[in-house]
């Protein structure tokens, strides 16, 4: 882990449940440089919650960079629109919610990539899931694929031959179980992340949101008891 021979890599790391496992699989071959986004972002907690998994875990380096999305809005998690709570699985997965911040993992991605060129990293971690997420587009395998190929034509080392790309999403195909499972195998403290969208003052996850809702399932699913110290009224069993 952290070998000073493996090469080097540049992985997202927000805070999460899902960034925090994947973050946990890409130490396992690279030395890793983390990037968090402060971008305005309403749970503000997971960026204290990235700064913990990333000292757990044992990063190269740790940058946040700034760059406030609320400029443009557009988000329950960048603007004045409220979160939605206590939705039922189908109601999650009718369609793209306000949640969805617009072309965020792109943003993501494109500094990540602009970092990895500097540092003379080919492979990006991104801890993005499509089976027990909400919905949105730049969490697709599709997105992943044309990113990775974006990357190829958009940049000097690419265009010179001089790397060949790769953006690792290896949560992509998992279930928040099987992720939890994983995770859990590989030391992660998920007492460390946060996740939900609209925490309380004090920073204790509501409970009742989506991100909340699909992690209690996904601690459930996986046998295990999550360790955040949710609100009485919140059934966590």
């Amino acid at each position: 882990m952290n070998d000073s021979g493996a090469p080097p890599a540049v992985a997202l790391v927000s805070g999460g449940l899902d960034s925090a496992t994947a973050l946990a699989i890409a130490v396992q071959q690279f030395r890793v440089h983390a990037l968090t986004v402060d971008y305005g972002q309403r749970h503000r907690f997971e960026l204290e919650a990235a700064q913990r998994i990333c000292r757990s875990l044992g990063v190269v380096e740790h940058r946040v960079i700034r760059l406030d999305l609320r400029a443009f809005g557009g988000s329950a998690l960048t603007d004045d629109v409220a979160v939605p709570k206590d939705r039922d699985e189908d109601e999650m997965y009718s369609g793209i919610p306000v949640t969805y911040v617009p072309a965020r993992n792109t943003i993501f991605l494109s500094l990540a990539l602009a970092w990895a060129e500097v540092l003379g990293a080919s492979d990006l971690f991104i801890g993005v899931n499509a089976i027990d997420y909400s919905g949105y587009p730049d969490c697709r395998p599709e997105f992943i694929e044309a990113f990775q190929r974006l990357a190829q034509v958009a940049t000097k080392a690419g265009v010179e031959g001089r790397v060949h790309w790769k953006v690792h999403a290896p949560l992509i195909h998992m279930t928040k179980a099987e992720i939890i499972r994983r995770g859990t195998e590989l030391g992660v403290d998920y007492s460390l992340t946060h996740s939900c969208y609209d925490p309380l003052p004090d920073g204790r996850p509501c409970g009742r949101c989506d991100s909340c809702q699909l992690r209690l399932k996904g601690f459930r699913e996986a046998g295990q008891r999550d360790p955040l110290p949710y609100p009485p009224d919140v059934c966590t069993a």
